[in-house]
């Protein structure tokens, strides 16, 4: 009597939103080293987003999408001077942070860049500040802004530990549309139910595929993918608070959740990995982990997993410099994710394709000694074909070990050698970074380059006087938690 009906009780929201739902709204840290960490992390985000603004690619996506569109309390872009309702600020500030893939990365089952989610928080926070303060009331502080980004750090990064979104096609921008719209429905006020629906409307939402960031469709999608995810949470927030329904079971609806539709492979024959299962696995419970163990990307502009390998060709740039065309073979020794994900020959067709080649992103240090953005853009690669000739040359070995302490929680490396052989039968030495300066175990090491890297974007776009400033409060860390977000915003306006 059942076999053509189905049975129509609705279930309670899915384990998998509750969590989420209750650690943003219980949160409360007094860890000084993920609040410490956080204010690092936000001055790290907005400078990449500034010198993003050198680029025409960028900056021809930027501002409304009716041209002279006024928005009342409009949030600001930092580094321009457009005002735009929250959600297309939300994915301009996502588009300039994530551009020239320079800003902070997580790297796990599945991959990420947490900070990301800054595009969605601080267009909501500066908004609803602003409005506040037009009615009277206390606009949100920056502590606010922080205390959000911890959280969403940890719900991407968490979630990414043992879950890999890759291996069934999906991106991990996923990650960011759910983090952004749980943190911007918290800002926006959102009570346990907004919130579940919310959260629920993202996971239903249609997920983007990663294939324009692999071999042979690489390209510019993944320079904005992560602004138009962060958007689309404070989207899918607002609609939430202006009380839309959720959607309970998404993730574990039978033929129509989240879990059999895309979090399974429909080819029978691939073999299923445990971390790939239907369900996810989420073994610790959310706090400010991600946060605190966050990896900068310090030194190079560059796909994280190539970092210590662009760390190892720099320090055998001097070595090769004057032999480049007696080189007979390149062997980097690398991990699984890296092989994977950025290992690739043949033609490269544009800037975002060689942002995420690991020969590539080799070559180029190992000839002139430093890897910066503009040596992506097409002119440079015409200009020097001597990166394709080593290119060429390489072979790409995978390093067990490698692989193996890339997962393990105590250590989370990302490991690459570099040797170069000569036709005469010489070779330089075997150069091995395994962790790159942007990891935790090198933060002492690390944080005074990261400031560097803060002044050089604030100088690229402000005048020293205003630089001075910016830098000066974002060094201080109670002032800088107590200051009014309009009034933070305001000194990043042009």
């Amino acid at each position: 009597m059942t076999s053509n009906v189905d049975q129509n009780n609705r279930p309670d929201y899915d384990q998998v939103l509750q969590d989420i739902a209750d650690y943003v709204l219980t949160f409360s840290t007094e860890s000084r080293d993920a609040l410490d960490t956080a204010r690092n992390c936000l001055m790290d985000t907005l400078g990449c987003g500034l010198l993003a603004l050198r680029f025409p690619e960028c900056t021809k996506h930027l501002g409304p999408i009716v041209e002279g569109t006024v928005v009342p309390f409009g949030a600001r872009v930092p580094g321009t001077s457009f005002r735009l309702d929250p959600v297309k600020a939300a994915w301009d500030i996502g588009c300039i942070v994530r551009w020239l893939d320079y800003n902070d990365t997580w790297l796990a089952a599945e991959w990420g860049h947490p900070s990301d989610n800054l595009g969605g928080i601080l267009a909501v926070a500066d908004h609803l500040s602003q409005k506040r303060v037009a009615n009277g009331d206390a606009p949100l502080t920056v502590r606010d802004v922080l205390d959000a980004m911890i959280m969403a750090h940890e719900i991407q990064g968490v979630i990414a530990l043992e879950n890999a979104f890759n291996r069934v096609g999906l991106d991990h921008v996923l990650l960011v549309k759910v983090a952004s719209t749980a943190v911007t429905a918290k800002l926006m006020g959102a009570n346990r139910e907004q919130l579940l629906a919310a959260l629920s409307q993202a996971f239903v939402d249609g997920q983007a595929l990663r294939t324009y960031r692999h071999a042979p469709n690489a390209g510019s999608r993944k320079s904005w993918a992560a602004g138009d995810a962060s958007s689309r949470g404070v989207r899918l927030a607002d609609i939430a608070m202006r009380g839309e329904m959720g959607i309970p079971g998404v993730l574990s609806a039978a033929q129509w959740g989240f879990y059999d539709v895309l979090f399974s492979h429909t080819n029978k024959d691939l073999a299923l990995k445990p971390e790939d299962q239907r369900v996810f696995s989420v073994s610790q419970p959310y706090g400010t982990y991600v946060m605190e163990n966050v990896l900068f990307k310090i030194s190079f502009p560059a796909e994280f997993h190539a970092q210590t390998a662009c760390e190892a060709a720099v320090a055998l740039h001097p070595q090769v410099k004057n032999r480049l065309h007696e080189i007979q073979r390149i062997v980097i020794t690398t991990h699984e994710s890296a092989i994977r994900i950025i290992s690739k020959v043949g033609q490269l067709a544009n800037a975002a394709d060689r942002d995420h080649c690991l020969q590539y992103m080799t070559a180029v240090p190992l000839a002139f000694g430093n890897l910066v953005a503009e040596h992506y853009e097409d002119e440079f690669h015409a200009a020097h074909p001597i990166i394709d000739e080593l290119r060429g040359k390489m072979e790409i070995v995978e390093e067990p070990r490698y692989s193996r302490e890339y997962l393990e929680a105590d250590k989370r490396s990302i490991a690459n050698a570099v040797q170069v052989f000569f036709k005469d039968g010489t070779c330089t030495e075997h150069v091995a970074v395994e962790y790159p300066i942007g990891h935790r175990r090198r933060r002492a090491e690390g944080i005074p380059l990261l400031e560097d890297k803060f002044r050089a974007n604030l100088a690229t776009r402000f005048t020293a006087q205003r630089s001075a400033e910016i830098f000066a409060l974002c060094k201080d860390q109670a002032r800088l938690e107590a200051t009014p977000v309009n009034r933070f915003v305001d000194l990043f306006v042009i």
